[in-house]
């Protein structure tokens, strides 16, 4: 998941994960622990390794989540974010010995990318930081509507990351065309600016209200 959340203002916000160099480390560090004998002091070194920078992956993610869920409070009077059951999107995809799960593989290697985007975290943050002001709306077909003409088919989501209307050949990124969709859902397409609360340096005044669509 190349976007952690997208805005209905064409803003696509990532979370800022492990560089290439950390990636490449604990891969050579798993192979390590693959190959290192169990309850071997080795392998204990090993384990520690990894979870050093796993840890490290988790504080840039918690920082993210801060200082974006901070913004969007203060940039923001009414925030609509995607409704999405996140415990039900990273459940297992094995099934049972009578009923085999499907796409078993891809599952594996998509539920740690929903985790790591921290969208479960955002939306907490956001609800705490803005009471009352965030809604969550049903997504279901968002990401098929093309928001210039109104024509609905799966293969208007011709990728993870393009949207391209077979009706009209309109074009946008996927999550934003979603975004954009839910805000016209919701009641009105924009709300009144107002003064934002008073952080350091004085008042900012806020923009009409953002949607926010998972990547």
């Amino acid at each position: 998941m190349a976007v952690s959340a997208a805005l209905s203002t064409g803003e696509r916000l990532s979370v800022p994960g492990l560089r290439n160099t950390e990636v490449q480390r604990v891969r050579r560090l798993q192979r390590r622990l693959a190959r290192a004998k169990p309850g071997s002091n080795r392998r204990a070194r090993v384990r520690t390794a990894i979870g050093r920078i796993k840890a490290r992956e988790t504080d840039r993610r918690k920082d993210w989540v801060e200082q974006t869920s901070t913004a969007l409070a203060r940039r923001y009077d009414l925030i609509r974010v995607e409704d999405l059951k996140i415990k039900n999107m990273v459940r297992s995809a094995r099934g049972t010995l009578t009923v085999p799960g499907t796409n078993v593989r891809a599952k594996a290697g998509l539920n740690p990318s929903i985790h790591a985007a921290g969208w479960g975290q955002l939306v907490t943050r956001l609800e705490q930081k803005a009471p009352g002001r965030v809604e969550k709306i049903n997504p279901a077909y968002t990401s098929q509507i093309c928001h210039a003409c109104g024509h609905r088919a799966p293969e208007n989501r011709e990728s993870q990351a393009v949207f391209r209307c077979r009706a009209c050949g309109h074009v946008d990124h996927a999550d934003v065309n979603a975004a954009k969709n839910i805000r016209d859902i919701a009641v009105g397409r924009t709300v009144t600016a107002r003064g934002a609360l008073q952080p350091l340096g004085g008042a900012v005044n806020r923009e009409p209200q953002p949607v926010l669509s998972s990547g």
